[in-house]
């Protein structure tokens, strides 16, 4: 569609584009790029408008939780951390995964540094929720060393996680 409607101005000249628009030519103008169209004076109507600034932040939540792409990644960032894991086992389909993931991510993100989170969508990855024999979802294991220490199954609210997350990390 985006061809069809911008196939007149592929033909334009720079001598056409120098002179001012006839009023065809403005309303397609105006199709294509969604600015308002007077009909009186049949050209685009000015406006100023200044570009929004993108802006790039990492913020802790992002640089402690990271979704597992695939088993050398599980074997990487999981088993071989020297940091605390918590493993969120989860499913895009489940609702009770879709209230305890950012309580969880939360929790952790308030640790600031010293426990990571990974989620491992058990649709994508089967062999692992089969390996760590998660028979139900949400199912949250807790790894120290490539072992895991602790494990629960449903939902929890904030002071049950911050205690399930003090018991991984320690005093």
């Amino acid at each position: 569609m985006a061809q069809k409607l911008l196939r007149p101005f592929m033909s334009l000249s720079a001598k056409h584009l120098s002179r001012p628009f006839s009023p065809q030519t403005s309303l397609l103008l105006c199709r294509v790029s969604a600015v308002p169209y007077n009909v009186a004076w049949h050209r685009p109507l000015s406006f100023t408008a200044t570009p929004a600034a993108r802006t790039f932040s990492t913020t802790q939540v992002f640089r402690n939780t990271f979704n597992v792409q695939d088993g050398d990644d599980f074997q990487d960032r999981v088993l071989k951390s020297q940091k605390p894991v918590v493993i969120d086992f989860h499913a895009q389909w489940c609702g009770p995964c879709k209230i305890l993931g950012p309580r969880l991510e939360k929790m952790v993100a308030k640790h600031q540094g010293k426990v990571l989170m990974a989620k491992v969508d058990i649709d994508d990855h089967t062999d692992l929720a089969l390996e760590y024999e998660v028979s139900a979802v949400p199912t949250v294991l807790a790894m120290k060393n490539g072992d895991v220490v602790d494990k629960f199954v449903g939902i929890k609210d904030e002071d049950q996680l911050e205690a399930f997350l003090k018991k991984l990390i320690g005093p």
